[in-house]
């Protein structure tokens, strides 16, 4: 068993109103929540296009909105999503095959939403796993698939911040965050933390942001901070180079993958608007839900590529 701190078991606020109050918006898969000190919190979406709650978005022609649950938000948005990033299951079927893990590997996932790659890397290589997760929903519906396909024994889900976790140093044959480099920064400072819980010759996966063209006037004034450092494809291989590690493969995502990602996100917000009409949180769903859809037709969709990335360990 892997040694974890007891402090990562729970690390959710006790007031909801919190996660809305600290949100703040990044272009691109799963959404979480980095816990700068007990008492600053930053709510960031990683991929999910989401508007910062502000007077102006909360509100409608003159009505105000009530600020929904940031978690609640996500769970609805992605309810149909198999994958919680602009990924194909065939793409993510890639990535596991290629692992070839030892049966009885030890993998860890941060930020592992649902947990589907972790659950698909379990069971190919009878490998034990631990998961990570700040949000109830999800880790809620992690454990439920684990338990549907019988790995409830090799698969242990903690509810807290990825930036939070502790283990032992280097008690992981593969260490993966796919789509919330925001945790600790950026692609430098996550590659640095997934590396130190990474056993020599083992992997580290990263699923990352690029740009595919320069970001546009409409990208400074959304996203001014991300703008300024927004790399490269070939920027973010870079990276890995320059922290010793090996890369080893990519799988950069397309427009369907793309377009399957934030399409089924408007999809599950209209219909869960047409389902529970008296929800009082259905105005705000469909308000930042409708105005994400609309910033992604308009540039994001040229602008932003994403990739997960495949490094190993030196031995």
């Amino acid at each position: 068993m892997i040694e974890h701190s007891r402090r990562d078991r729970r690390l959710l606020p006790t007031d909801p109103a919190a996660w809305a109050s600290a949100a703040v918006t990044l272009p691109g898969g799963s959404a979480c929540v980095h816990h700068l000190s007990k008492s600053e919190v930053n709510v960031c979406w990683s991929l999910s296009l989401i508007p910062t709650p502000t007077a102006e978005s909360h509100s409608t022609r003159g009505n105000p909105l009530t600020v929904m649950d940031t978690w609640k938000y996500y769970a609805i948005t992605h309810r149909d999503h198999i994958i919680c990033n602009p990924t194909s299951e065939a793409k993510l079927n890639e990535l596991v095959t290629l692992m070839r893990l030892k049966p009885g590997a030890r993998v860890l996932d941060i930020a592992c939403g649902k947990a589907e790659l972790l659950l698909r890397t379990v069971e190919r290589y009878g490998a034990n796993g631990v998961g990570v997760d700040i949000s109830p929903y999800e880790i809620e519906t992690a454990r439920g698939r684990a338990a549907q396909r019988g790995l409830r024994r090799q698969v242990e889900f903690i509810e807290g911040s990825g930036a939070e976790y502790e283990a032992a140093p280097e008690p992981f044959d593969a260490a993966m965050c796919i789509g919330a480099t925001w945790i600790w920064q950026g692609m430098v400072g996550t590659l640095e933390a997934l590396s130190g819980w990474t056993a020599p010759g083992g992997l580290v996966a990263v699923g990352e942001v690029f740009k595919q063209i320069e970001p546009g006037q409409a990208c400074r004034d959304q996203y001014p901070d991300l703008a300024e450092s927004l790399r490269t494809h070939r920027d973010n291989v870079q990276i890995g180079l320059d922290q010793g590690l090996t890369p080893l493969y990519t799988i950069v995502s397309n427009n369907d993958d793309w377009d399957r990602y934030q399409g089924l996100q408007w999809y599950a917000a209209e219909a869960y608007a047409l389902e529970q009409p008296d929800d009082p949180d259905v105005p705000d769903l469909l308000d930042r839900t409708r105005k994400a859809r609309d910033r992604y037709l308009e540039w994001e969709r040229d602008t932003f590529g994403w990739a997960i990335y495949l490094f190993r360990k030196p031995s």
